[in-house]
């Protein structure tokens, strides 16, 4: 049964994100509020709301290591699982904004995280970890990069976002049930991970770094896909980075300001990863061709993420 409900809890999760962007979206654009306002809070925030669900609800049950896990696990298939498979669709092209400012951004939230959560080694104490005061500094990071997204949104063409009108009861609805969907997936997905974990003697990070980072990952994955199928390169790049800023900044801020995280050393090794996947990136996009991640690029960032994977497996 909780295998049942696993899976199920990742349904629920990713239809109730569906159901509360859609329906959100909806009764804001009622309200006459902007398609570009409503992407970059609504739609943004909707589809990091699988991994604050699972973490919230992870950390509130002392599960931190899945907490943490989702994040870093996260963050590491959307560069090289979702990058890498949509490079493999189609030649992704970035503009100089992403390139040399949102990247680095993402490389940077990386790099903090793991000053943040490094106490023992830092500071020489006995245990890491991310603090209160660690959560206030990352959710100012990430109203620093919510400045900067409106300010180039203002160039940017209104029209970016559709967004589908339904009816004021309907739209309220669709709320409710997207909100339900994922209180009730968060919590099934991290009660059938820790007895996952425990019947399968595996660890709650290695359960939460591979099954549940990708589970938390699929709106991103969905929405890459499709967009390079459709050649539309700038919501493939613009996808990824804006959810890996948005899944340390403000998830992981979030998450620490509710309850402190206690930081497992073992967790380092994805912590760097994280860090060279940004920096291979941005540096993919140097050579060979400045602003392009080719198609082998994104054969060699797959290939990376198994061997990411089978290492996870061998450490257990």
């Amino acid at each position: 049964m909780v295998y049942l409900l696993f899976v199920v809890g990742f349904v629920c999760l990713i239809y109730g994100a569906t159901f509360l962007v859609d329906g959100a979206a909806s009764l804001a654009k009622k309200y006459n509020i902007s398609n570009i306002v409503i992407g970059l809070t609504i739609v943004a925030l909707g589809t990091s709301s699988p991994e604050l669900v699972v973490n919230l609800v992870a950390s509130l049950k002392g599960s931190e290591d899945v907490a943490l896990g989702n994040i870093l696990g996260s963050n590491i298939s959307n560069i090289f699982l979702i990058l890498g498979v949509s490079a493999l669709i189609f030649p992704l092209t970035v503009n100089n904004n992403t390139h040399w400012k949102e990247i680095p951004l993402a490389l940077l939230a990386a790099l903090v995280l793991g000053i943040a959560a490094n106490d023992a080694i830092i500071d020489g104490h006995g245990l890491s970890f991310i603090t209160r005061s660690d959560g206030l500094i990352l959710i100012s990071f990430f109203l620093l990069f919510m400045h900067y997204a409106f300010s180039i949104a203002k160039l940017s063409n209104d029209e970016e976002y559709a967004i589908k009108i339904f009816p004021v009861a309907k739209s309220w609805l669709m709320i409710s049930g997207g909100i339900v969907g994922l209180v009730l997936g968060g919590k099934w997905i991290v009660d059938g991970a820790v007895v996952i974990a425990a019947s399968l003697g595996m660890s709650e990070a290695l359960i939460s770094l591979t099954i549940i980072a990708i589970g938390t990952s699929l709106p991103e994955l969905a929405t890459c896909v499709v967009a390079a199928v459709k050649k539309n390169p700038d919501i493939v790049i613009g996808n990824v980075i804006g959810s890996n800023i948005f899944n340390i900044f403000f998830v992981l801020g979030i998450s620490a300001v509710i309850k402190p995280l206690p930081f497992n050393r073992v967790l380092n090794f994805d912590v760097y990863t994280g860090i060279i996947a940004c920096v291979l990136l941005f540096v993919f996009l140097l050579f060979p061709r400045r602003k392009v991640l080719e198609r082998w690029q994104g054969g060699v960032f797959v290939a990376i993420y198994v061997a990411y994977i089978v290492a996870l497996v061998v450490r257990g």
